[in-house]
């Protein structure tokens, strides 16, 4: 598992972007798109190569207070980007 102040950086191969026919983010590549569900992109918009994962958890926590599990939730979706090669992590 990947340290909590790591901070995720998205791969150089990737574009990160609001996709207006599709109405959700998407991850582009050379060889195509990956279509984020709503959760996703909300965690990868946050991923900007300066907020560690407790920032990123932090923000999320504070704007759906709600939202139980949310941090669990997060991580569980790093720890996946991270295996998909979506991003990787700087300390």
């Amino acid at each position: 598992m990947m340290s909590m102040e790591m901070i995720p950086v998205l791969e150089s191969m990737f574009r990160f972007q609001w996709e207006e026919a599709q109405q959700c983010y998407v991850l582009l590549y050379p060889e195509g798109m990956v279509k984020l569900n709503g959760p996703a992109g909300e965690i990868l918009s946050l991923v900007d190569g300066k907020r560690n994962l407790v920032g990123i958890i932090d923000l999320l926590v504070n704007k759906y207070p709600q939202a139980e599990g949310l941090d669990q939730d997060v991580i569980a979706f790093i720890d996946d980007a991270l295996e998909q090669n979506w991003i990787r992590g700087v300390v």
